[in-house]
C-alpha cells in the first residue's frame, strides 16, 4: 500500500522563535491542517510546504528538518527573492486577481512566471526525494498549478489529486493569463481536479475545450491517453470544533464582557482578510446606507468588523487600508454619540474564544465577498449558533451560497438589497431564525471536513482504479502465440475490423481512404477460410463499405450500425430510424464548413460528419469545440448524439452504437474465437459488447475497455496476416 503525500505552499505549523531565541512549533489552526491532520501524521505518509521562515544558516536549516521530520513534514526552502517574485508576485498579483474577477489589477510579469516556473521545481524535487510509483499525492491550490504535470513526468504511475481553494473563472477571464495554455497542461497532469463549486468546474472544463482543444464527457477528459476527472467538492469546516468552542467557559466569560461593554445593542458581525475581493468597502457604504434610509435603527445597531492584516505593504492593499479607515472614521464621526458607536473596527486577528464569543454575540453574520472560492466564516458563524438564533446574510459571489440557501442571499454589488436585508434579517422572528439555523447546521455538521477530506480521496481512490482497468496491456510476443494458438484450435471465429484508422490510416480526404491492394487481398484471404465470419464494422456509409469491399465474402456493419449486411443478402437497416433532424442541423454544420477553410461536411443516410483534417491546425480543433457546445444544446431534444473522432465531428441517432451490432453478430454464430479491432473511442462499444474473454484490441490508445493494444494500422495488418496464413488443420465435417 502506497503512502499519501499532501503538498501545499505553507506546511501547517508555525515557527517561531522564543525570547531565548529557541525554535517554538505551532500547529496551524486553519481548516485544512485540521482537516488533513488524520491523513498526514499516519504512518510514513508526509506533508510537504514550506515552512514559513528563511534560515540564517545550514545549522538552523537542518534542525527545523529534523523537528519538522517527527512530524510527518517536510520543507521546501524558499529564498526571500523568491517568495517575493513567486508567491507575493505571480500567485498572488497575476494568479489571485485574475481568479477572483479582478483582472485590471493583475500583473503579467515574465520575472514573476519565471520564478513560478521556478518554485513548482523545487517543489517538484521535494516530492521526488519520498515519492514512489503507488503513492497518492495530493496538491494544494493556486501556487502549485504546474506541479501536477511535472510529478507526473517523473512517476508517470502515481494517482495525483489537485484541489484549487480560489474561485475558476470564466474562459473569457482566464484567456488574458499570457501563460494560460501552461498553467492548464500543469493542472491537468493530475487524474482528479476538485472545485468548491459545478461553476468553477464547468469554467475550467471551458477554459481546457477552448485553450487546450480537449472535450469532456461528463466531466471527464482525455489527456495523453489518461482519463483526468473534474468535479465539485465544496469544503466544510471542523463543526465539532466551532460548537465546542462557542459551548466554553472561556468563550462565555469573554461573551459577558464584550456584551457589558456594548450595552443593550443589536450587533452584526463582519470578519474578512484584508482583500479587495471581500468588498469590505462597499459593505461600509451598505451600513452608512442602512443608518441613513433607516433612522430608527441608530443607536440601536452597531457593526463589529474585524479585519485580518494581509499583505498591508503590497500598494493595492495599502491602497485598501486606506480607504476602509476613511469610511470607518466618516461613518463613526457621521453618526455616532457619546453613547452608541455605529462601528467597531478591529485591524488584526484574534484567538478562536475571542472569535466564538463574536460569532456567539452577533444577532446577524454579514458575509458579502465580491467573489469567494467558498468563505468559511458563514460556516463557522452559523455551526457557533448553539442557541440557533440569528441570521446570516450571504453574498451569492461565495461559494457557500450553494450549500446555504436558508441565508438571505444577497448580490453584494446591489448595495440597496443588502441594505434592506440588513432590515429584514434585524426584524426576523425568533421561530423563524431558528428555523432555517437548524437547516444550514444539519448541513454544516454532515458535510464538514472532515467528509469533505474523506470525499475527496475515496474519488481519487475510484479514479485510478478505473484508470487500471481501462489501462490495456500491449500485444506482446506472449499473449500474440496465446491468440494464435487460440485462433488455430477454434471451428467459427468472427472477427470485427473498423475500417478508418484500423485497417487503413487516415487521410486528409476520406475518399481517398480507399483499400490498398494489399489489404484487399488480405481481407479476401480470410474470407476464404469457412471458418472465419469477417465482419468490417465501420462508420462509412453502405454504399462506399459495398464499393470497396463488396464483392469479398465479407458482412457490414455501416454507420456504427444504422445498416447491417449479411453474406448473400440485401443491406438491412437495424432499426426504424427518423433522419427529418438533418433539416435542422445540417445548416447550421454547413455554416462551420463556409466559415474553416479545409473543411467538409459529409452526408450519410442517417448522420451527418464534419471533417477538419485538412483545417489549420488550432483553428480545427477550436471550432470542433464550438460545433460540440452548439450541437450538445441541441442534441439532448433531438435524440441525437454528437461524437467526436480522429479529426471529425459526427452527429447521429442515439439509438445507433457498434456495440448493439456486435451483439447481433453474436447471435447470428456460435462462435469459439472472438477478435475486435478498432482505434475509435466509438469502438468502446464493440469492445463491451463482446464476451469477457475475446481478444479485444485498441490501436493506438492505452486507455479501452479492450484487453490489448497494438501501437498502429501496421500492427494491425501484420496480425490480420499471420490469421490469413495460418496453418491451422482444416476440422473435419462433424455431421
Amino acid at each position: 500500500m502506497g503512502r499519501t503525500i499532501i503538498i501545499s505552499n505553507r506546511l501547517p505549523v508555525k515557527i517561531q522563535k522564543d525570547k531565548d531565541d529557541n525554535l517554538v512549533f505551532k500547529p496551524s489552526e486553519g481548516g485544512l491542517a485540521t482537516g488533513l491532520g488524520s491523513i498526514y501524521k499516519e504512518g510514513d505518509n508526509v506533508w510537504i510546504g514550506w515552512p514559513g521562515m528563511y534560515f540564517k544558516n545550514k545549522e538552523e536549516q537542518k534542525e527545523v528538518e529534523a523537528e519538522l521530520e517527527k512530524e510527518n513534514m517536510r520543507g521546501v526552502s524558499l529564498t526571500p527573492e523568491e517568495i517575493k517574485l513567486y508567491y507575493e508576485g505571480f500567485s498572488n498579483e497575476t494568479l489571485w486577481p485574475t481568479f477572483h474577477y479582478f483582472n485590471q489589477y493583475a500583473l503579467y510579469k515574465k520575472s514573476y512566471w519565471q520564478a513560478y516556473e521556478k518554485v513548482n521545481k523545487k517543489f517538484c524535487e521535494a516530492v521526488l526525494k519520498v515519492a514512489r510509483d503507488g503513492d497518492t499525492i495530493w496538491v494544494h491550490d493556486y501556487q502549485l498549478l504546474l506541479l501536477p504535470d511535472l510529478i507526473r513526468k517523473e512517476l508517470p504511475h502515481v494517482s495525483i489529486g489537485f484541489f484549487l481553494h480560489i474561485p475558476f473563472p470564466s474562459f473569457e477571464v482566464f484567456r488574458l493569463l499570457p501563460w494560460r495554455r501552461q498553467l492548464l497542461d500543469g493542472v491537468l497532469g493530475s487524474d482528479l481536479i476538485g472545485f468548491h463549486t459545478y461553476d468553477d468546474m464547468r469554467h475550467f472544463l471551458s477554459a481546457v475545450s477552448r485553450i487546450s482543444y480537449i472535450s469532456n464527457q461528463n466531466g471527464q477528459i482525455t489527456k495523453d491517453g489518461r482519463t483526468v476527472v473534474i468535479d465539485a467538492f465544496p469544503m466544510g469546516i471542523d463543526y465539532d470544533k466551532y460548537s465546542n468552542s462557542a459551548a466554553s467557559p472561556g468563550t462565555l466569560s469573554r461573551e459577558v464582557a464584550y456584551r457589558t461593554s456594548l450595552g443593550d445593542q443589536k450587533l452584526m458581525l463582519s470578519i474578512d482578510r484584508l482583500d479587495y475581493s471581500k468588498g469590505i468597502p462597499a459593505r461600509l457604504q451598505i451600513f452608512d446606507l442602512f443608518l441613513e434610509k433607516y433612522p430608527q435603527y441608530q443607536g440601536k445597531v452597531s457593526l463589529m468588523m474585524v479585519v485580518v492584516p494581509s499583505r498591508d505593504k503590497v500598494g493595492k492593499y495599502k491602497d485598501l487600508k486606506q480607504e476602509v479607515d476613511l469610511l470607518v472614521g466618516r461613518i463613526n464621526g457621521k453618526y455616532g454619540t457619546v453613547n452608541w458607536t455605529p462601528l467597531h473596527y478591529f485591524y488584526r486577528s484574534f484567538p478562536l474564544e475571542d472569535l466564538s464569543a463574536f460569532y456567539r454575540m452577533a444577532d446577524v453574520g454579514l458575509v458579502t465577498p465580491m467573489r469567494d472560492g467558498m468563505n468559511l466564516v458563514c460556516k463557522e458563524f452559523v455551526a457557533s449558533k448553539l442557541d440557533q438564533t440569528g441570521v446570516l446574510i450571504l453574498s451569492e459571489m461565495a461559494g457557500a451560497s450553494k450549500e446555504l440557501s436558508e441565508a438571505i442571499i444577497v448580490n453584494p454589488n446591489d448595495k440597496h438589497q443588502v441594505r434592506d436585508a440588513i432590515k429584514q434579517a434585524l426584524e426576523m422572528p425568533q421561530d423563524e431564525q431558528v428555523k432555517h439555523m437548524e437547516i444550514m447546521q444539519a448541513t454544516i455538521k454532515k458535510f464538514n471536513i472532515h467528509h469533505w477530506v474523506n470525499l475527496f480521496m475515496s474519488r481519487l481512490n475510484d479514479v485510478h482504479d478505473k484508470q487500471l482497468k481501462m489501462s490495456t496491456k500491449l500485444l506482446d510476443d506472449k499473449i500474440e502465440k496465446s491468440m494464435m494458438k487460440d485462433f488455430e484450435k477454434s471451428d467459427c471465429r468472427l472477427l470485427m475490423l473498423d475500417y478508418d484508422g484500423t485497417l487503413t490510416s487516415f487521410t486528409g480526404n476520406p475518399e481517398d481512404a480507399r483499400p490498398d491492394d494489399e489489404l484487399v487481398e488480405l481481407i479476401g484471404k480470410l474470407a476464404e477460410d469457412d471458418r472465419n465470419k469477417v465482419l468490417v464494422i465501420s462508420g462509412r456509409d453502405k454504399d462506399t463499405l459495398q464499393k470497396w469491399l463488396g464483392d469479398l465474402n465479407v458482412e457490414f456493419v455501416a454507420e456504427h450500425g444504422v445498416w447491417a449486411r449479411r453474406i448473400d443478402e440485401g443491406w438491412m437497416m437495424t432499426d426504424s430510424l427518423d433522419n427529418s433532424w438533418k433539416e435542422d442541423i445540417r445548416p447550421i454544420l454547413e455554416i462551420y464548413v463556409n466559415k474553416t477553410p479545409g473543411s467538409l461536411l459529409e452526408e450519410k443516410d442517417f448522420s451527418l460528419v464534419w471533417h477538419y483534417r485538412r483545417v489549420e491546425t488550432g483553428l480545427g480543433e477550436l471550432r470542433a469545440r464550438e460545433i460540440i457546445s452548439h450541437m450538445k444544446y441541441l442534441a439532448v431534444n433531438m435524440n441525437l448524439q454528437v461524437l467526436e473522432g480522429n479529426k471529425v465531428v459526427e452527429v447521429k441517432n442515439l439509438e445507433v452504437n457498434k456495440g448493439k451490432a456486435a451483439s447481433k453478430w453474436l447471435e447470428y454464430y456460435d462462435t469459439d474465437f472472438v477478435f475486435a479491432i478498432g482505434d475509435d473511442w466509438t469502438d468502446e462499444d464493440t469492445f463491451k459488447a463482446v464476451p469477457q474473454e475475446a481478444y479485444t484490441v485498441k490501436v493506438g490508445d492505452r486507455r479501452s475497455a479492450a484487453r490489448f493494444s497494438v501501437n498502429d494500422t501496421k500492427d494491425v495488418r501484420r496480425l490480420l496476416r499471420q490469421m490469413a496464413e495460418s496453418k491451422s488443420p482444416v476440422k473435419a465435417d462433424k455431421s
